[in-house]
């Protein structure tokens, strides 16, 4: 006889659980049903579309070989690029371990994008502090894009968090030269943008001038949803391998992927001018890098289904939860806002807690390189940084939000949240 629900919620008072937060879970998955089925719609669509692309690009056991040095000729990494490329349809991917963040690859993304006397403009705000750094905003460097004689402007979203198409079309001039997206909330709460959002905006910008190139930060939002930004009129985009295509596998990494000139400019930003995309060794990770890839669309899955289950059960709670539980979405991220900084740093403790690395470890507020106020951060992942893995983190200041991401096993996002309210 096939378990209820209820015997399997049952499981979790043995680590803690209070039998009313149990109640309070059953009554989150029965209403969860029709959400879960959707999220399991989206994940077997981009698990088959992945796996469509190994096979239609015949990739094989040569591909996962090593280079050294120069890493000149590496079938493997040349591959593994041509199978992103398919998958985000684009026409050309820039996908390696010497990118060891999500930042680094959005930078380099600009760098190889943007010359002097070019415009950038942010349509969805200000970009997340470290970012904003690159581009010297409020924080003026020496190497920052403004520094090199490279504008900036930004767009602010509509309250309800939907572009302001009127806005961008107005604020679009001779001199700008990119329109930059930025898919996931960052550290505020306004909600992530959709690939509808993304068509929007790119349909507007290339109406006014055909040359703007459309840019977007993909971070947390890869295999969300059905359809990645290139298809939705993107010209460029870039992420992090240990973010969702890593597919908690993956141990570094990011990824550039879009139009073939604009990718390979980025690429030269990031060797030489000379070199580009011709160097670049493995050292053997080309292996990790393809199975992950290949898990991705499951493991974005268990990340959306924790986070749908840690926004019902705060909605049923009394918390303030963004997005709710039944919104569509297009990042893995989950905000609960508390109003309160003990809270925050309470439930931040359950996190890590819950976590399979350093679950002994209490998180405190401190000073983390890039950001202005101070971070709490739960963090006990097998690879540094991983949001993929259970995270949670936020600035100490008010309403004080606490940003959850990841999860590769969704039971363990509900035993952090339920041993929260317990």
């Amino acid at each position: 006889m096939e378990p209820s629900i209820k015997d399997v919620l049952a499981s979790y008072s043995l680590y803690g659980v209070s039998d009313s937060v149990i109640d309070l879970a059953l009554r989150a998955e029965e209403e969860l049903a029709p959400v879960y089925a959707g999220i399991d719609d989206i994940v077997t669509f981009n698990q088959l579309k992945v796996l469509d692309a190994f096979r239609s690009e015949r990739f094989s056991d040569v591909h996962m070989g090593q280079t050294t040095g120069y890493g000149y000729d590496d079938i493997g990494r040349e591959k593994i690029e041509q199978i992103y490329a398919k998958i985000f349809k684009a026409e050309s991917a820039y996908v390696r371990v010497q990118i060891s963040s999500g930042t680094q690859a959005i930078s380099a993304m600009l760098y190889g994008c943007l010359r002097p006397g070019d415009e950038m403009l942010s349509v969805t705000g200000k970009p997340y502090d470290t970012l904003a750094k690159t581009i010297g905003i409020d924080s003026p460097n020496h190497l920052s894009l403004t520094s090199y004689g490279i504008k900036y402007k930004q767009v602010e979203l509509k309250d309800s968090g939907d572009p302001d198409l009127e806005a961008i079309k107005a604020n679009i001039t001779d001199k700008t030269r990119m329109v930059f997206i930025q898919k996931s909330r960052g550290y505020t709460g306004r909600r992530a943008l959709l690939s509808s959002d993304i068509e929007k905006i790119a349909k507007l910008a290339h109406s006014v001038r055909s040359d703007i190139i459309v840019a977007v930060d993909n971070c947390y939002g890869e295999f969300t949803e059905k359809k990645e930004p290139v298809e939705c009129g993107a010209d460029i985009i870039a992420g992090s391998l240990i973010k969702n295509p890593g597919g908690g596998i993956a141990k570094t990494g990011g990824y550039i992927a879009g139009r073939a000139d604009l990718v390979e400019d980025s690429a030269r930003h990031l060797t030489t001018p000379g070199l580009g995309s011709e160097v670049g060794p493995t050292l053997g990770f080309n292996s990790m890098i393809a199975r992950g890839l290949f898990t991705a669309p499951q493991c974005v899955g268990e990340c959306l289904k924790g986070a749908v289950f840690a926004a019902k059960l705060f909605e049923i709670a009394g918390v303030e939860t963004s997005p709710a539980s039944g919104d569509i979405r297009g990042d893995i991220v989950q905000t609960l806002i508390f109003n309160d900084p003990e809270k925050m740093v309470s439930f931040t403790g359950k996190m890590q807690s819950c976590a399979p690395v350093d679950s002994f470890v209490t998180p405190e507020p401190w000073d983390m390189p890039g950001y202005k106020d101070k971070v709490i951060m739960a963090a006990g992942a097998f690879v540094q940084g991983a949001t993929t893995e259970l995270s949670c983190d936020g600035p100490m200041k008010e309403p004080y939000i606490a940003y959850m991401q990841g999860g590769l096993a969704k039971e363990q996002v509900k035993l952090a949240c339920m041993l929260a309210l317990s």
